[in-house]
């Protein structure tokens, strides 16, 4: 592997000394910039974006343009792979994804069958082999899939679902139903970001963005559970290098420990979790990456720059930060505020590496 002009974000993952503290935004290549916008447009629609390798890589270094950010994450979909077993994803606007064949039973866990990522997910290895050609070693890039759990949601409850009544009845009424449909998963999603590694990413991110739903005894058997299998079956290194890990659970900051014994590099956390708090409670087990309330960059860029302030010293001296937001960031956010978000991290965590 050529040598990274900026290895920021590898360095601080691993708990290794950096010069500032990096920093990449959740949804980073999305709707708040008009360049994406017309990217879109040129595709049609979202899905058909996200099939074609050309201008998903456009739009994945479209935000590398305008802000110095330590990392670029490939513009993908986390339902990808339900799409890839044939549940029929597709977008309706102001709705999210919905899926024309959701699961309904046993029968339909059954007939699912194991995605071959360089067949029927080969657009998104195209994708991640393009953007490699392009970044030309300048930041790392970072690949990802949903949970078995996330994705699960989406699955049986045909879209998004706050509550998911459906698959809770499922897990309280048929586990063992559940259980072989996150199994399934789990292998595609290993096979999936194996293939990522392979065609080029250099860090994996596993977005766990409903577990947070769970009590906790559920939170281990039908998510942790299933997210461990995965990190015990991905490539930890490739190509001479070690591919760090990150587990992101929204919602999920009591069980930061339970996490951080996966065997994972680093840990997402949201705004509701103190990070000062949660780097007392794993110490140098593992990295952290969060934790910004995305809803700060509506406010003004004073009011930005004192958050950034807050949140660097909250987590204090030394490596393992990585800043981000708690979340994906909002689509009416201003481009000139995300910014100031990045000008400010890496003007004011200089202090915290010395």
């Amino acid at each position: 592997m050529k040598k990274l002009k900026n290895d920021r974000y590898l360095r601080a993952l691993f708990r290794q000394p950096v010069d500032m503290t990096p920093v990449w935004m959740m949804r980073q290549a999305g709707r708040y910039l008009p360049e994406y916008k017309a990217t879109r447009a040129i595709a049609g629609n979202f899905m058909l974006l996200c099939k074609n390798p050309e201008l998903a890589c456009e739009v994945t270094l479209q935000p590398l343009r305008r802000y110095a950010l330590d990392a670029v994450i490939l513009f993908s979909d986390i339902l990808t792979i339900p799409d890839a077993m044939g549940l029929g994803l597709y977008f309706e606007d102001g709705d999210g994804p919905r899926f024309s064949y959701p699961i309904t039973c046993r029968a339909d866990v059954e007939k699912l069958s194991i995605p071959d990522p360089e067949q029927q997910l080969g657009y998104v290895m195209n994708t991640v082999r393009a953007i490699r050609k392009n970044l030309k070693g300048k930041v790392p890039l970072v690949g990802f899939s949903g949970s078995p759990w996330t994705l699960s949601t989406y699955m049986v409850e045909g879209g998004c679902s706050k509550g998911c009544t459906k698959l809770k009845k499922m897990m309280y009424v048929d586990p063992r139903t559940l259980h072989l449909m996150l199994n399934k998963l789990a292998d595609s999603i290993i096979l999936y970001l194996n293939a990522q590694i392979l065609a080029g990413v250099q860090s994996i991110m596993i977005f766990d963005t409903w577990g947070g739903i769970l009590t906790g005894r559920d939170y281990q058997e039908f998510s942790l559970h299933y997210m461990h299998k995965i990190i015990d079956g991905l490539l930890h290194e490739y190509d001479w290098q070690r591919i760090p890990i990150t587990l992101f659970t929204k919602g999920g900051g009591q069980w930061l420990e339970a996490m951080a014994a996966t065997g994972c590099d680093a840990l997402g956390i949201d705004w509701t979790t103190d990070i000062s708090d949660a780097r007392r409670r794993v110490g140098d087990k593992v990295a952290l990456q969060g934790n910004m309330d995305p809803s700060i960059l509506y406010a003004s860029p004073a009011r930005i720059e004192k958050e950034v302030s807050k949140i660097l010293s909250d987590y204090g001296h030394g490596s393992g930060h990585i800043f981000n937001l708690g979340h994906g960031i909002h689509p009416d956010i201003l481009p000139e505020n995300a910014h100031e978000l990045v000008k400010s991290v890496h003007k004011l965590s200089k202090a915290y590496h010395l």
